[in-house]
């Protein structure tokens, strides 16, 4: 097998010792090319020159998930093709590793690895869906390029968060769940459209659903981790259907502390619920609209402010080593 070995050096939990272990491992079983990314948008590079050649059947993304993120969406950049593009498989480095997680990948990227390459043994995959995110045609953001997610996006208060963590670590912060903690805590104090939300979720065949205050949309459960907790804002969320979507029509403190409780003692079998909160199982076309630029974030990954975002649930758009 031919692999091409994409190593995000700055991943949090995984020192150059341990990814100089892992590359060896991962050398005796196949024959491998290492890159390791050197800027943003490395890894998605990487991604597209893996898809454009015919020299490579496997890309294993060493880091977290913006690394996946990225070589995901190299690998896509002329569309799904399960059959013809080369398999990924993910070592966790990351903080939180919600998409390799979510395919019962070993959080450790020691253990991970070796699960790896006991899958490519005994040749073990699996074809996932995906979510594709764009500018909605006709709006001031129809210029934004489609991109790629694997487990979640967000318009509004949770990549509000993600852009106060991305900021606190460009000052050298750790990416800790503290970190997350206290930037929700302050971007619920912060938060100028608690009590009248902003946007319009617009699904064909449905009534428009207005004045959500958030909105979160899942491709997988669960949607993040809490340390080694699970939370389940769309229980229902699978890799073999399309895409679910959470709204919340408001913010108060109230309703706050009811879905952060919610939140925190969700299950496979129960997410947020209540007269404020709007939930959808298994779209594969909808739009969100908002009154004012919002902040959007994918894969946790913040992407800036938008007014409209279209998004489109692609089963069976990638094949992964599990």
């Amino acid at each position: 097998m031919r692999a091409l070995l994409v190593v995000n050096p700055a991943a949090t939990t995984t020192s150059a010792r341990t990814r100089d272990v892992l590359i060896h491992a991962l050398a005796s079983e196949m024959k491998i090319e290492t890159v390791t990314t050197e800027y943003r948008g490395h890894a998605r590079d990487l991604g597209r020159r893996a898809a454009d050649s015919d020299d490579v059947d496997l890309v294993v993304a060493l880091g977290g998930d913006g690394t996946v993120n990225e070589v995901v969406n190299g690998l896509l950049h002329n569309g799904p093709d399960p059959e013809g593009l080369p398999s990924l498989a993910v070592v966790p480095g990351g903080s939180t590793n919600v998409f390799a997680r979510a395919l019962g990948i070993p959080n450790d990227a020691v253990e991970a690895t070796g699960a790896i390459l006991d899958a490519l043994a005994s040749r073990s995959e699996r074809t996932v869906g995906l979510g594709l995110a764009a500018g909605t045609p006709g709006s001031a953001d129809e210029a934004v390029p489609g991109r790629w997610f694997t487990f979640c996006a967000g318009l509004g208060f949770d990549a509000g968060v993600i852009g106060r963590v991305e900021q606190k670590r460009e000052l050298g912060k750790r990416s800790t769940h503290a970190l997350y903690v206290r930037q929700v805590l302050r971007q619920f104090l912060d938060e100028p459209h608690r009590r009248s939300g902003q946007i319009t979720l617009e699904v064909p065949g449905r009534d428009p659903v207005t004045d959500l205050a958030l909105s979160i949309i899942c491709n997988t459960a669960p949607w993040t981790y809490l340390g080694n907790r699970p939370i389940y804002a769309s229980p229902r969320a699978s890799f073999d259907t399309a895409l679910d979507i959470l709204g919340l029509k408001r913010l108060s403190t109230p309703a706050v502390t009811r879905y952060a409780t919610q939140l925190l003692t969700s299950s496979p079998e129960k997410g947020p619920h209540g007269k404020h909160a709007v939930s959808m199982h298994d779209l594969t076309d909808f739009t969100l609209h908002s009154k004012v630029p919002l902040p959007f974030q994918m894969d946790g990954d913040h992407l800036g402010l938008r007014t409209s975002v279209t998004f489109t649930g692609v089963r069976r758009a990638l094949r992964v080593i599990v």
